[in-house]
């Protein structure tokens, strides 16, 4: 458990998803993140630290990491139509860190591992607040016609 305030929620980016390295979005997509991010104002963010900060493990120290790299202001969230859910790209602390000096507290792959993953758990604990409680829309995407049928 990770007993911290709960940080204020990211200001969404204009990046175009498809720029991440782990995100191949329809490149005319409306991303709706006007949307995202006011659901994240009204409580989305909150709720969904609060439930990662419950079950996860980072450190107190770890966090500290976290906010003196300042890497939740690197969150983004975004709408796949395509795929009818929230996509998020979670910050992550760059595999060259001991060559760039990141931060004197980081001295282990361990650490870096963990902060790691604890930002992509609370990403996807994000996604899942905002799909499952705030999102009403429906998806636009319609399957063409000429599909084949496999049932």
């Amino acid at each position: 458990m990770l007993d911290v305030p709960v940080p204020d929620p990211p200001t969404l980016p204009t990046v175009d998803p498809n720029e991440y390295d782990d995100a191949n979005i329809a490149a005319d997509a409306d991303f709706k993140r006007t949307e995202l991010e006011a659901f994240l104002h009204e409580g989305a963010w909150a709720e969904a630290f609060e439930t990662w900060a419950a079950e996860t493990t980072v450190t107190e120290d770890q966090w500290q990491v976290v906010v003196e790299l300042d890497l939740l202001t690197f969150f983004d969230f975004f709408w796949d139509d395509f795929a009818d859910r929230v996509g998020y790209h979670a910050p992550g602390i760059p595999e060259d860190w001991k060559e760039r000096q990141l931060h004197p507290e980081l001295t282990s792959w361990g650490q870096v591992s963990s902060i790691n993953a604890g930002l992509t758990e609370l990403g996807q604990e994000v996604c899942d607040v905002l799909k499952d409680d705030y999102i009403d829309w429906e998806s636009e995407y319609e399957a063409p016609d000429d599909l084949p049928d496999f049932g």
